[in-house]
């Protein structure tokens, strides 16, 4: 009983600093558009601050697995128990980018 707490408490703070906050103007974000910024800000929570997973899996070589347009998608939409939306649009792009070339 105690495991299943356990888990349910640490999922469910993971999501909440997965959400991150917004500058709720919709401008650029508060990184100054700098894709390894941006990915600890909304990212480093799950995926881990070195990229090597955490409860959400390993990115390290994640441009070896997918394409940017695939890591795209899956920043704006989310997928599996990763919420959709951390990033859109331009900044989508920009973190996307920089996790392509991870390989």
């Amino acid at each position: 009983m105690k495991k299943k707490l356990l888990a349910l408490l640490m999922g469910t703070s993971m999501v909440l600093a997965a959400c991150g906050g917004s500058d709720g103007g919709g401008k650029e974000s508060a990184s100054g558009g700098d894709p390894e910024k941006m990915y600890q800000q909304k990212c480093s929570g799950c995926h881990g601050a070195e990229l090597k997973g955490g409860a959400g899996p390993d990115l390290t070589k994640v441009g070896s697995a997918l394409s940017k347009d695939e890591i795209k998608d899956i920043i704006e939409n989310g997928k599996g128990g990763m919420p959709k939306g951390l990033y859109k649009g331009a900044d989508a792009e920009k973190v996307a980018e920089w996790l392509a070339e991870k390989k």
